[in-house]
């Protein structure tokens, strides 16, 4: 009963919602309802659209939306987004913020899938290269992390060295046990990233104007990027910030060395390649991301499940991935930029 009574709801909601656009739908189907984020895909004169319900801010979707709409406008593969009625992108609904997108016709991309892999990394590279020139509109609140990684680098540390000392005051726990023994060369893999950092240019490369800056998904992968007659489009653009590139790249490049459980180099040159075909990369964006990759980003991610989140994490789990961060310089050694 509950059930229905849901279903019930978010019809009602999506039909006054759709009455800001003087739409009168066909074949609504809900694709996605977890919590407040909700996705109704429907037909409008054989357009298909996507009617999406935000959890977000409204000045921090605003940043998203007219992100979204400037790669659009420049010829980017990116959904549409449509007005409404009185002309906003963002339409407000008893306290509720939804935004109407075009719906891509297509498939997912299987970053599995060599084809579907190298396909996708060739798309990130588009994508990345037509964001440039965003200039975010009065009202949004501004994402960026472009200078700031120091600061972040910095930061992680600080909580890992905290965290070091609450595992100290309980030694039988298994998970804490396993953290002490690794933590001291996860640290010195820190100290390694931020002096790296700091040597570099990367304060060069990313004292400029945002609007001079890529954006970045922050999410990419599969899921987000669909293949269809017109190429890869990415979707789900909620997260963008403005960054380096390495910022998506580094995420997708540490994700495939924990899958196989090892650092490869010529994975990293082979999906460099593919990449750098609609994107080409400085050296100093290269040693950027160099660096990004040495930091312990992903040891840091498990134990942040334990420390903040409350959550038990397997010791093996644990070792396993200190293990692969251990392992990770002797393979970026190899990495002539």
């Amino acid at each position: 009963m509950k059930t229905n009574n849901t279903t019930i709801e978010l019809k009602d909601i999506f039909s006054n919602v759709l009455n800001q656009y003087n739409i009168r739908p066909d074949d609504i189907s809900i694709i996605q309802n977890e919590g407040l984020k909700t996705l109704w895909k429907f037909t409008n004169k054989n357009q298909k659209m996507c009617l999406k319900r935000f959890r977000h801010t409204k000045e921090k979707i605003t940043f998203s939306v007219n992100a979204q709409r400037h790669i659009y406008e420049k010829g980017g593969k990116v959904p549409n987004v449509y007005p409404n009625s009185q002309g906003e992108y963002i339409t407000e609904y008893m306290g509720q913020l939804f935004v109407l997108y075009e719906w891509i016709e297509g498939r997912d991309l299987n970053f599995t899938r060599t084809n579907d892999f190298n396909d996708g990394i060739e798309g990130l590279g588009a994508f990345h290269s037509i964001s440039k020139g965003y200039i975010a509109p009065e009202g949004a609140k501004i994402s960026s992390k472009l200078g700031r990684w120091t600061e972040q680098y910095n930061s992680m540390k600080k909580r890992m060295l905290k965290w070091k000392d609450i595992a100290l005051t309980n030694r039988i726990n298994g998970a804490y046990k396993v953290y002490l023994e690794c933590i001291d060369d996860i640290i010195n893999l820190c100290d390694k990233a931020i002096m790296a950092l700091e040597q570099s240019s990367y304060e060069k490369i990313t004292t400029i104007d945002l609007h001079e800056s890529s954006l970045c998904h922050q999410d990419y992968g599969s899921g987000n990027a669909i293949l269809s007659e017109k190429g890869i489009f990415v979707i789900d653009l909620d997260g963008v910030t403005y960054d380096l590139p390495a910022r998506d790249l580094r995420k997708i490049i540490g994700k495939r060395a924990e899958k196989r459980g090892r650092w490869d180099i010529d994975d990293i040159n082979l999906i460099l390649n593919h990449y750098e075909k609609t994107n080409k990369l400085t050296i100093e964006e290269k040693e950027a991301l160099k660096i990004d990759l040495m930091f312990p980003h992903w040891f840091f991610g498990t134990i942040k499940n334990i420390f903040s989140k409350n959550k038990q994490v397997n010791p093996g789990k644990i070792a396993k991935i200190a293990k692969l961060e251990k392992e990770k310089l002797a393979v970026l050694n190899q990495w002539k930029i």
